[in-house]
């Protein structure tokens, strides 16, 4: 188990706290990339699903 000091990127200790939870700049980016690429997903339904109401319920 990764412990709280650590980076959840590169694992190394923590260095700058600008940067919090991340070691570094280049780790925030990592992170923020995986965000935009579909690397990471929160579970649920599909959008597509979600989105479908019948058409009684829109009233």
């Amino acid at each position: 188990m990764i412990s709280k000091s650590l980076c959840p990127i590169c694992e190394k200790k923590k260095s700058d706290p600008a940067y919090k939870p991340f070691c570094s700049k280049r780790c925030a980016d990592v992170d923020l990339s995986r965000w935009l690429s579909d690397g990471y997903a929160i579970p649920g339904q599909s959008a597509d699903a979600a989105e479908e109401v019948p058409d009684k319920d829109r009233e």
